[in-house]
């Protein structure tokens, strides 16, 4: 029976049939708890009731699942509910091989980086001793980035009984659907000689079907096919192949492969998938073809004795002279290639990496230093390590670091903290400042002086000077374009490397030349791009590290993107790729994976009691309660950032926002009507806002070229608090009155708005402000400055004139007020903290104390908006807390030496 859109399996909602086969029904589904899409195989129900079957097909899904292989499909796990069983997989979008080869051959350069790929599959499973045993093109897709993974590895024995020798279930599928007669025909045309006579079978059974398919890609036709099974069967077991409908220009070694795969004798057969992946990969370096051509002039050599014994005077005459003449100019030999090194550095015990949504590590450029972000005790900051030592130290005013990079000479390091960019010696010394940044996505340090950064989450890439100076955008967004991150400079200082996209999600690698002033897209989808002097350019795509041969003069990739290194951490809401290169190979890299987070909202009393809410673990942020007090706003950071609303009294979680991919940083208007919310529905984060119902649609506020943000209202809803993030002045405050009619020419254009609407700044300096917040009244505002050097809470009257108060003695951020108006409350560190305030005759701010201490969500540096909400009546915070699954941070980095040389015999270099 079909399963019908909405019908939940577990935490898994169907979403839509995907396809139906032998093996089962295959359906794209929804995991509502870690909010993903996956494809659900629900078995077939004769299957299902059959409890020995089921029990043995646990046992193999078990051992399936421990694959771990960028070309292969994952398995999850197994879900059941009532007489449904179904094996929950990745979803992988695109094609199927079939479905491309229904087209035509398929081009040589095209087959054969598709090839490899499945080859480098099979063989991996080999490894693992799982054997395949219905490989075919349905059963391979070819995504849009001309990755392949191979989709049901060795489920035709999970799913088979308990085969016996002439026992035809051991032909997969067959068993499965006797009575669908495309699907067996499908699977017969795959099957090897001794499959389709019922024998057992082995990896030789791959090998076979792997030749078959290369076969079909090259043709575009099946090898065997017949009207019925027997037929088709009977072709395979007595009927040679027919390699002569090759395409003419077919290389030899491509030949030879495939003469060797479809030996019908499976003791003649190739033995091993890895050999294939050999023979492709030495086609597509070119080393084939020298080898092939050198084998050519040796048989054109192979004389007749007679004739060899003739000439062997004159020969030995000339070898003579030519030796004598040439001795001088014979070429030095290469010389060998340099061993490659794997290693693990162990951080200190209690050291833990940090910030690992930015780079928390970094090669210098000669490979000879390693400095890398970790936290100590409760201090964040930055350590060197000479990689000929065995010691990292501290450097010295680098508290708050994030995301290092090196100096081409390697005597600086650049780094963000406090809402700027600085550099520091690595010798030691006061840390100067260049340029002021916001959220920061990276920075790289050119040969001419010049440093290329992203100061934000949204805008495009500027530029600074290495002195310091004034900053100047780079790169210009392109329609649809929210973000530009992670630069890197290519040799030269001319280009640069850098990931494109309306968020991470979209990120595709694109290259600017300053010289041209021209922008390609050179992959359409990754992220963090390196250089490799090798001749590569190498990204992260979900964790794996890419290669692709890469022409660093005329800006060209040149060949098919291929992965090198698996399971590297990437940052979900970042994209951001734990790695580094340096220009003498060595490579750095941290394991494992950065899942979205899940926390849960819990409300706090003002002693500290917590009553968690019923809302299910995700990844919140922001938190807002509505004026009536009865729903809560608040931001999901997932693979989409998205505004959803809770209803506190039927504890059901909905979505709010649909329009745009990242929304985020919502403030309920004080009527409860509307909720103002930061997206970049039409290109970089800007202010909107929408019916709180959820009718209508979403109305633009602000038309800036910046990063806005909304924060607070003022109680008549007349006037919006707001930040903007601008490169040369940080973080300021704005204010945006929503009923002025008139339009101000004067105005900046960085903050004008429509609909009549006027914004003014209220701070704007070179210090970052921000978590603006109007008093109950509307006549005072509330704000966070680090204009002293560390962030504290500070009041001043709105609009003004009049003075400034400090509100906080030893640090403060996040302020809020208490809407009776006599309370202000703050955050220091895990500490919840009150002052009292009395505003007649004039403004009187009491003595700072604790309400509780507790590990709640705070927003990290330079981030200036709350990460908390204060109820109605003022008696409790509504926080976010990590679950207890929360990641730990991780203490070991890999470091591997000349990767270069692995990397150019798995990738061959691009070549002019």
């Amino acid at each position: 029976m079909a399963l019908t859109p909405g019908t939940r399996i577990g935490s898994y909602e169907v979403v839509a049939l995907i396809g139906a086969g032998g093996m089962g029904e295959v359906y794209r589904a929804h995991d509502t708890r870690l909010n993903r899409d996956v494809a659900l195989k629900v078995l077939p129900e004769v299957f299902a009731r059959d409890g020995q079957r089921m029990a043995r097909f646990e046992r193999e899904a078990k051992v399936l699942a421990s694959l771990n292989h960028p070309n292969i499909a994952a398995i999850y796990g197994l879900e059941e509910s009532g007489s449904i069983r179904a094996l929950v997989m990745e979803l992988v979008e695109g094609p199927t091989l079939a479905e491309r080869i229904a087209g035509g051959p398929v081009p040589m350069d095209e087959t054969l980086p598709i090839a490899r790929q499945v080859a480098d599959a099979v063989e991996y499973a080999h490894d693992n001793n799982v054997v395949h045993r219905d490989l075919k093109p349905a059963n391979i897709k070819v995504k849009a980035d001309g990755m392949v993974k191979v989709l049901d590895f060795g489920l035709a024995k999970a799913m088979s009984d308990e085969p016996t020798e002439g026992d035809m279930s051991n032909s997969p599928t067959l068993s499965m659907a006797a009575t669908m007669q495309g699907v067996i025909l499908g699977t017969a045309a795959y099957m090897s000689p001794e499959q389709a006579k019922g024998k057992r079978v082995d990896r030789r059974a791959d090998v076979w079907a792997f030749g078959v398919i290369l076969y079909e890609m090259l043709t575009g036709k099946q090898l065997y096919k017949g009207e019925t099974v027997s037929e088709t069967m009977a072709a395979v077991m007595m009927k040679e192949p027919a390699l002569d409908a090759l395409p003419a220009k077919s290389p030899p070694a491509i030949r030879n492969l495939l003469r060797r795969c479809l030996d019908k004798d499976a003791r003649q057969r190739l033995r091993d998938m890895g050999e294939a992946r050999i023979v492709i990969q030495d086609v597509l370096s070119g080393a084939a073809q020298v080898e092939s051509a050198g084998a050519g002039s040796a048989r054109s050599r192979a004389l007749s004795r007679p004739a060899l014994f003739l000439s062997t005077g004159a020969l030995l005459i000339g070898a003579v002279i030519a030796g004598v003449a040439i001795w001088n100019l014979k070429p030095t030999p290469a010389p060998p290639s340099r061993p490659v090194t794997r290693t693990v550095i162990d951080l200190p015990p209690g050291d833990r990496l940090a910030a690992l949504d930015r780079p928390a590590v970094a090669v210098s450029l000669d490979g000879s230093q390693l400095a890398y972000v970790a936290t100590r005790g409760n201090v964040q900051q930055l350590y060197l390590r000479p990689m000929d030592s065995l010691e990292a130290r501290p450097i010295s005013g680098t508290e708050g670091a994030l995301n290092p990079f090196f100096s081409p000479d390697g005597q600086w390091i650049g780094f963000f903290t406090g809402g700027s960019l600085k550099k520091v010696l690595v010798s030691g010394g006061a840390a100067l400042t260049l340029a002021a940044s916001g959220n920061h996505r990276g920075a790289s340090w050119g040969s001419q002086g010049t440093i290329v950064f992203a100061p934000g989450t949204a805008g495009p890439l500027q530029q600074v000077l290495d002195a310091g100076g004034a900053t100047q955008p780079l790169t210009r967004l392109e329609k649809g374009e929210a973000t530009h991150r992670w630069p890197e400079f290519l040799p030269g200082g001319q280009a640069v490397l850098f990931a494109a996209g309306a968020n991470v999600a979209s990120s595709q690698v694109a290259v600017y030349s300053a010289a041209t002033g021209e922008r390609r897209t050179l992959v359409p989808s990754g992220t963090q791009p390196r250089y490799a002097p090798s001749g590569h350019l190498i990204y992260s795509q979900e964790g794996t590290l890419m290669a692709v041969p890469f022409d660093a003069e005329r800006l060209e990739v040149m060949g098919t993107p291929v992965p090198v290194v698996e399971g590297v951490m990437q940052s979900i809401a970042s994209g951001n790729a734990q790695y580094s290169l340096s220009s003498t190979g060595s490579l750095i890299y941290v394991s494992g994976s950065i899942q979205a987070a899940q926390r849960k909202l819990v409300w706090v009393s003002r002693n500290g009691t917590e009553q968690p809410l019923a809302a299910p673990a995700r990844a919140y942020f922001r938190p807002r309660v509505s004026p009536d007090g009865r729903r809560v706003a608040v931001a999901v950071v997932e693979s989409e950032n998205q505004v959803w609303l809770y209803d506190l009294s039927r504890d059901t979680l909905t979505r709010f926002t649909f329009e745009g991919n990242s929304n985020g940083i919502p403030s309920w208007t004080p009527d409860g009507k509307r909720i103002a919310f930061q997206s970049n529905k039409e290109g970089p984060p800007n202010l909107f806002w929408q019916q709180a119902d959820g009718s209508g649609g979403l109305e633009r506020l602000g038309t800036s070229d910046f990063n806005q943000s909304p924060v607070s209202w003022s109680s008549d809803g007349q006037l919006l608090a707001f930040t903007e993030t601008n490169p040369t002045t940080a973080q300021d405050i704005w204010v945006l009155r929503m009923s002025d009619p008139s339009t101000s020419s004067g105005q900046a254009p960085s903050a004008s708005s429509g609909q009549g609407r006027k914004a003014q700044p209220f701070l704007r300096t070179r210090f970052t402000e921000g978590s603006p917040q109007f008093s109950p009244d509307g006549r005072w505002l509330a704000y966070v400055s680090d204009e002293s050097g560390r962030r504290e809470i500070y009041v001043q009257p709105y609009p003004g004139p009049g003075g400034k108060w400090q509100i906080s003695a030893d640090g403060g951020t996040e302020p809020a007020w208490n809407r009776n108006g006599r309370e202000l409350f703050y955050r220091n560190g895990d500490k919840m903290m009150v002052v009292e305030i009395t505003t007649q005759p004039g403004f009187v701010a009491g003595k700072p104390r604790m309400l509780f201490e507790g590990p709640y969500m705070q927003v990290p540096s330079p981030q200036t908006i709350n990460a908390y909400d204060v109820s109605p009546d003022g008696q409790r915070f509504l926080m976010v807390k990590e679950s207890e699954q929360a990641q730990t941070a991780p203490t070991q980095v890999n470091v591997v030496l000349n990767w270069f040389e692995e990397l150019k015999r798995r990738v061959p270099a691009a070549s002019r």
